[in-house]
């Protein structure tokens, strides 16, 4: 509770920090419905944002993933299969980070991320974490840079409702290229490691402008925790096709 306050907080200070400066960003929005032999329905939205002059770049984001489907079994124990409509899936996640440029490519990076899946190993992880970042190359190409350094985690375990405290060391790297004048690539890689579990996140997306404004986003997501409970799988993969905007 604690992390979610102290995110929220840094999350409204953000501007206020930087207020000689405006802020850009993009929204995403994915929805799919199904009905007939199946029903199931999809919802994955994302907001990103980003400040920068010539000393400071702050950054921010939410994102959300609901989704609801079909699901058979024996749920009341009279040996009958029942088809129940639940969810199955229910994320959100923000993240917050400030960077102080010591020049054109070097900068020390304070970030803050918390998220909450009830579907998870883990019901909800807060990190907190400094750093090193550095910029290998940005041109009108494209860019790639990568951060590191020591951090602090706690998270709550979905199976006990424990409660786990450690240093972490964390790590990003953050790769666009332009491949058309309208098509560019991404791909961002986070990953957090800790005493008791290893968080990985890969985000890879390939967008297509329709308008200046507009655009339209492919993405593959995968997130990965080393420490889940018997009969889980370490890794879940995220499909998506969204309406990108974004906001100048």
């Amino acid at each position: 509770m604690r992390s979610t306050l102290l995110l929220f907080s840094l999350l409204a200070a953000l501007p206020a920090a930087s207020h000689a400066q405006s802020w850009t960003g993009t929204g995403e929005f994915g929805l799919a419905a199904a009905r007939g032999n199946a029903r199931s329905e999809n919802l994955n939205a994302k907001l990103d944002f980003i400040n920068e002059d010539d000393r400071w770049k702050h950054m921010f984001g939410v994102s959300v993933l609901r989704a609801k489907g079909e699901i058979t079994g024996d749920f009341d124990g009279d040996g009958q299969a029942e088809t129940l409509f639940e969810t199955t899936a229910n994320r959100w996640a923000a993240h917050a980070s400030s960077a102080f440029k010591m020049n054109e490519r070097a900068s020390w990076i304070s970030a803050l991320r918390h998220e909450r899946d009830d579907f998870s190993a883990y019901e909800s992880q807060s990190t907190f974490s400094i750093g090193f970042g550095y910029t290998l190359y940005s041109n009108d190409s494209g860019h790639l840079s990568a951060e590191v350094g020591p951090g602090y985690r706690r998270a709550k375990v979905a199976e006990t409702g424990e409660t786990e405290n450690n240093a972490i060391l964390r790590g990003a790297l953050d790769f666009r290229r332009v491949l058309t004048e309208t098509t560019e690539l991404t791909n961002v890689l986070l990953v957090e490691s800790g005493e008791d579990n290893t968080f990985a996140q890969n985000d890879f997306g390939v967008a297509v402008s329709m308008t200046e404004k507009l655009a339209l986003k492919a993405g593959l997501q995968a997130r990965y925790n080393s420490e889940t409970p018997a009969g889980s799988k370490s890794t879940d993969l995220l499909t998506t096709i969204n309406l990108v905007y974004a906001f100048r």
